[in-house]
């Protein structure tokens, strides 16, 4: 990249993109959490009530169903993103999510329209999934390729930030209808509610997303006709390992996050422990803002220690602290729960506020989105599609809360190894004249890791 292209603008301008990134995957991340968390809570008695005791099980895997959609999103924004833009997709990932999240709100229960309902339900699931595929590439792309190289990891974080803040959101919201309805209430109507809001937020990210200038990066490849035909094909012919090895790691951090982004603790919580709903919900709530913290902190880090180095410590502290934080949690005391889950929270941001900017350190521009957005939906299938099913069929089986924990350990210790196979690339330039090369050694390491 030429140093005017990566040097140019101030630093509220980098911060302006940075907020307006992680503006809209606040609410991307709102949308695709409420329906997680209503999985439990809701959608095993008002569409899958047919299905007996399996009703949570299957329930679950309704979340599961929509991952394998986030590559298609990835796929065809990505192709698109490196071909037309950052922007442009930003937007219409953004409405996509918006209407689907809309429209789940108004779907009559199994009990209205029969079986209709819950395939109305998963199809519009599977809609959610093709967008969230498709939003944080490009999200996380304009945020550093605006940011200057020093500061990747630090503008990098913000679009990382969508995730707690949207985790804050729908717990918040959900908190505060079943704190205002009763148990009837709230299963008859009270759940929309949140859906239905998600219009609103649209509108708002709709207006500030629209303001966002293109990436500096992309338009100096426009400019100078470097752009690929057909980047998912340059991606698999050349970077395919890389592909791998981003979806591996990134999988160890979203299989752990979605034990509370995809409902399973606080379904744990309330139908295991006998824990109030709305209290459960915000102490998940507390949990959300010290990942919030930990995940801006990851982010600062790595620009002074490296992405691999703060990558490694988060994976440690997930270990060290995953039988714990189930101990902890079994004690049905809300005290103990929120020290538990804050706590584990912590590991969790450590691996997720360096990840933009090291997804876009890895890949080279004319590749870069697709390459990003893949390896996150893919990581995003093994890691986070089928974990809150996993986890609630392990402890069914076994009867112990403990044998999520083997499995979550487990996980989490193969993104640790692959931060061994990764080479820090910390501050590499992203444009045509850096970051471009072919060859894997220089994202790929198979000797040393410097």
């Amino acid at each position: 990249m030429s140093p005017s292209a990566q040097t140019s603008g101030s630093q509220s301008q980098h911060r302006t993109v940075a907020l307006a990134a992680m503006a809209g995957t606040t609410i991307e991340w709102y949308d695709f959490f409420i329906y997680a968390l209503c999985t439990g809570l809701v959608f095993n008695s008002l569409f899958f009530d047919g299905l007996g005791e399996n009703s949570l099980i299957i329930s679950f895997a309704t979340i599961g169903i929509s991952f394998f959609f986030r590559p298609v999103g990835a796929a065809l924004a990505g192709h698109l993103g490196d071909r037309i833009g950052r922007r442009a997709m930003l937007i219409a990932t953004l409405l996509l999510m918006g209407v689907a999240t809309t429209l789940i709100g108004l779907v009559p229960s199994s009990s209205s329209i029969g079986t209709s309902a819950p395939v109305i339900l998963v199809l519009l699931r599977i809609l959610q999934g093709l967008s969230a595929g498709g939003e944080w590439g490009g999200a996380a792309l304009i945020s550093v390729e605006h940011a200057p190289a020093a500061q990747r990891g630090r503008f990098g974080a913000y679009p990382q930030l969508g995730a707690p803040l949207g985790l804050l959101l729908a717990n918040g919201a959900l908190a505060a209808v079943t704190a205002l309805t009763t148990d009837d209430q709230f299963l008859a109507w009270g759940w929309r509610i949140p859906f239905l809001a998600s219009v609103v937020l649209v509108a708002a990210g709709f207006v500030i997303r629209r303001k966002v200038e293109e990436s500096p990066v992309y338009r100096e490849l426009k400019e100078s006709g470097s752009r690929s035909r057909a980047p998912l094909a340059v991606l698999f012919k050349d970077h395919w390992p890389l592909v791998v090895a981003g979806a591996l790691l990134f999988a160890a951090n979203n299989a752990v996050g979605y034990m509370t982004t995809g409902g399973y603790v606080q379904s744990y919580s309330v139908n295991h422990l006998g824990m109030d709903p709305t209290t459960i919900l915000i102490g998940v709530m507390v949990a959300a803002v010290g990942w919030l913290v930990s995940t801006m902190v990851g982010g600062r880090l790595s620009d002074r220690f490296g992405r691999l180095r703060v990558y490694r410590i988060g994976f440690l502290i997930q270990l060290a602290w995953m039988f714990p934080f189930f101990a902890l949690l079994n004690t049905a005391n809300i005290g103990l729960v929120v020290v538990a889950l804050v706590l584990y929270s912590f590991g969790l941001g450590l691996t997720y506020g360096p990840q933009a900017a090291l997804f876009a350190e890895l890949y080279p521009t004319a590749v870069r989105y697709s390459g990003a957005a893949l390896s996150y939906a893919i990581g995003a299938v093994l890691g986070g599609a089928f974990a809150p099913m996993i986890a609630e069929a392990l402890q069914s089986s076994t009867g112990t809360v403990y044998s999520v924990g083997v499995y979550l350990v487990g996980v989490t210790a193969v993104g640790l190894a692959v931060t061994f196979v990764l080479k820090e690339r910390l501050g590499v330039p992203l444009g045509d004249a850096g970051a471009d090369e072919k060859d894997e050694q220089a994202a790929l390491t198979t000797s040393s890791n410097p």
